[in-house]
């Protein structure tokens, strides 16, 4: 009896809850109705509503733009791209709205004789920085002056007829965004990106996660942002930047750049389309770098890079050469693949791009920890270099394993780079380095902790070579040497601690003008062995 109670109870229960999902079913496969209402008040619009085709080959951006407008005239909400090819110029976003990529959809970049694309808007003046940060507008998808706008999906945003250069009124830039507060992009796929795959200006509260970005040029440009996460990003750039933070006068002044966590993020620098597909192929001379510069007007403030790989690509570089102050940067857990040119290049120059030459670049307070690098070409290894008047002042270096190609010859261990104060802080400039494995002149507080150098093939350089450092502590330092060839040479080089350490105590203090021995200056040591 009880059982046959509980039976009927449960067949009860069951049939106003079937009831209840068969209306829901109903109103899911009504999505493409524009305006409708789901739980919790969220509003959305399909773009198949408006007039699109969907088919690759007709312009549909207009019925997006409309789309979009309707979601925000009514107060924000969710604009659905569906599975198709949507051909578009520029796409224009809305505060309170966030346009959604179903897997399957791709917007695609109309080629230029389209003339698709919004006009390049006015600039008072001559653009003082590169073009690419003059210019928004021409975008195929751009927002500027937004709140809460957002970017998401599993789609793709491909930039077929994007150019990578101005021209009028060409489009260059797969997203634009500048003066806006908190955006979100998340889970969408940029191909083929056009100057940049996504440039944000002045954009305070910006979320970018788990893009995947396979580009030509720049992967993302962030620029005077400020309160930024970058995390969980897969950017592949064979002929520029990756991930570049930067501080222009785009906005008319200087901003500085601040509060940003680029985090758990893979750089490469892969034949375009090779990251996509799959396949990875090698590109010889491939950039995909995390870079700080080189537009550096308004400076960078409070930085944390962590857990993030490198891949047949350039190395971290920080730069910093337009008279703003790069301070407080924290960098923790790279592991980097056939490094090309360099693993880490610290530069502090007077360049003065958009900047009085009464100003002063400033660069100090920089911790890099718990770095691999293996194939580093013989070009250069670390190199810190700052300016004869203007040390870059404490920069600590510790648990770095560094694995180098080799092949330096007696001839490059000669070589004294050159300044180039004012000059664009591209490694390749100051040519290959005295030393295979750290270079450092013009320094004030270095420390040196756990790092070892090892060689795959022999290299006629010294592992390490200082000059105009004031202040090097030296702990724990490791270096595989070729026969014959001294471990390092300290030049104008004072107040050095050498501790744990052997190979480097009693190290030669004049620069060298014949092949380098293993025998120890004459002139008085300066460093105290602990």
């Amino acid at each position: 009896m009880a059982e046959s109670i509980m039976k009927m109870n449960l067949r009860g229960i069951r049939r106003p809850v079937i009831c209840a999902v068969i209306p829901l079913i109903a109103s899911c496969s009504s999505f493409p109705r524009p305006g409708i209402s789901m739980p919790g008040g969220r509003s959305f619009y399909s773009v198949n509503s408006f007039g699109t085709v969907g088919d690759g080959k007709h312009l549909d951006q207009n019925a997006i733009n409309d789309a979009i407008a309707a979601c925000s005239h009514a107060g924000g909400g969710t604009v659905l791209v569906p599975s198709g090819t949507y051909l578009c110029g520029s796409i224009h976003l809305a505060s309170n709205v966030n346009l959604s990529l179903d897997p399957g959809a791709t917007i695609l970049g109309a080629q230029q004789d389209s003339k698709a694309y919004d006009h390049e808007e006015p600039f008072d003046g001559k653009p003082s920085q590169d073009e690419g940060h003059t210019y928004f507008h021409n975008s195929l998808i751009w927002g500027e002056n937004l709140t809460n706008v957002s970017i998401t999906g599993r789609g793709t945003i491909n930039g077929g007829g994007l150019v990578a250069h101005t021209d009028g009124d060409h489009g260059n830039k797969s997203i634009a965004l500048k003066s806006c507060n908190n955006v979100l992009i998340r889970d969408i796929t940029i191909a083929h990106g056009g100057w940049f795959a996504i440039l944000a200006t002045g954009v305070n509260l910006l979320t970018l996660d788990n893009l995947t970005i396979d580009t030509n040029r720049d992967g993302i440009d962030l620029d005077c942002c400020q309160n930024t996460t970058v995390s969980n990003c897969r950017v592949n750039s064979p002929t520029d930047d990756a991930i570049v933070p930067k501080s222009t006068l785009a906005l008319g002044y200087p901003v500085i750049t601040q509060n940003m966590t680029i985090t758990n993020c893979q750089v490469s620098g892969y034949r375009e389309g090779t990251l996509i597909d799959g396949s990875m192929k090698f590109n010889k001379g491939g950039t995909g770098r995390i870079k700080f510069g080189t537009e550096s007007t308004g400076g960078f403030r409070n930085i944390t890079v962590s857990n993030c790989t490198f891949n047949d690509c350039h190395g971290l570089a920080l730069e910093e050469v337009d008279a703003g102050t790069l301070e407080n940067f924290t960098i923790s857990n790279l592991s980097m693949n056939r490094v090309i040119d360099y693993p880490i290049f610290i530069r502090l120059g007077d360049r003065h791009r958009g900047s009085s030459p009464a100003s002063e670049s400033v660069l100090k307070n920089v911790l890099i920890t718990d770095v691999i690098a293996t194939g580093i070409d013989r070009m250069s290894g670390i190199q810190i270099t700052g300016l004869e008047d203007r040390p870059i002042q404490g920069v600590r270096l510790q648990n770095i394993r560094m694995t180098f190609n080799g092949h330096g010859s007696r001839k490059d261990a000669y070589h004294n780079p050159p300044e180039l104060r004012t000059d664009y802080p591209e490694p390749s400039n100051f040519g290959v380095m005295p030393a295979y494995g750290l270079y450092a002149r013009h320094v004030k507080d270095l420390e040196i902790s756990d790092v070892h150098f090892d060689l795959k093939s022999p290299d006629r350089r010294p592992a390490m070579v200082c000059e105009d450092v004031d202040g090097l502590q030296i702990d724990d330092m490791q270096a595989k040497l070729a026969e014959g060839v001294v471990p390092a040479w300290f030049y104008r080089v004072s107040d050095v601690t050498v501790r744990n350490s052997p190979q480097f105590v009693n190290v030669p203090t004049t620069r060298p003008t014949s092949q380098p021995t293993n025998q120890p200056s004459t002139e008085p040591a300066t460093e105290r062995a602990e």
